[in-house]
């Protein structure tokens, strides 16, 4: 018998990006802006190194800090955003797979994402090797999961022949190609069904889950559930195997 384990050490990167919310945002079908300024001047100025803005006029600008509370009153001062994330705990696939007759294992993480960003976030994850899940010590690996049609497949499908390593997230914040129309079909609906829409982890980010507002207190939570496939005859080494995925936040 041989047991594939996939330990996910998963590093956490927080982008911050200077967008915050404000007393006036404005918006068309096109367009969003964050906050306004009325002044007397001002403009931005660029070069190859820097970049600078400048506004002129303001009154009552400033920072000003209690126990409580920060203010950053005035145009510039507002353009600062709050991001953070929860750590996703290390994910342990089961049951192991017995190499005779295949079969699948699972596992899951969470994570919360908490921005006041008016115009919300990105969560994405990415594997720091392709394909994703190998054997320690090298000599065989699970082949990315690569569904059909160029969207996630509703159902979970290994060949008798076949070893694959597969993902998908759940949560309310999930992106649109996880999604599906109730009837089967992935990457169009509102629909989050249970255990469907997988994929296959890649080196370059996937954005998994998003919004286009904050979630501040409370944040959103998104599970992210693997799984590990192996036909009858896929003859995969006996041995652990493990794979590295990277989480980023991102405030927009």
């Amino acid at each position: 018998m041989w047991k594939a384990t996939f330990l996910t050490i998963v590093f956490i990167t927080l982008w911050y990006v200077a967008q915050s919310a404000a007393a006036q945002v404005m918006s068309s079908a096109n367009y969003q802006i964050q906050f306004d300024s009325l002044n007397v001047g001002g403009a931005r100025a660029s070069s190859s190194t820097y970049t600078l803005e400048d506004t002129t006029g303001e009154i009552a600008t400033g920072p000003s800090d209690s126990g409580s509370y920060r203010l950053r009153a005035g145009y510039q001062q507002m353009s600062e955003v709050y991001l953070a994330m929860t750590a996703p705990s290390n994910v342990t696939l089961t049951p192991a797979l017995p190499g005779v007759t295949g079969g699948t294992a699972n596992g899951n993480t969470a994570v919360t994402v908490t921005t006041d960003s008016a115009a919300g976030y990105q969560l994405t994850i990415r594997a720091s090797s392709s394909p994703a899940l190998s054997r320690n010590g090298g000599g065989d690996a699970f082949d990315d999961y690569t569904p059909s049609g160029g969207v996630p497949d509703y159902m979970f499908s290994v060949g008798t022949g076949e070893a694959f390593f597969g993902f998908t997230p759940e949560g309310s914040d999930i992106a649109a190609r996880f999604r599906n129309n109730g009837l089967q079909t992935c990457g169009t609906g509102s629909s989050d069904d249970t255990d469907a829409c997988w994929d296959g982890l890649s080196t370059s980010d996937v954005v998994v889950a998003e919004r286009g507002s904050g979630n501040h207190p409370n944040g959103t939570q998104t599970t992210l559930k693997f799984r590990a496939g192996a036909g009858a005859n896929a003859n995969k080494l006996s041995g652990t195997y493990t794979a590295t995925t990277t989480l980023t936040a991102v405030a927009l």
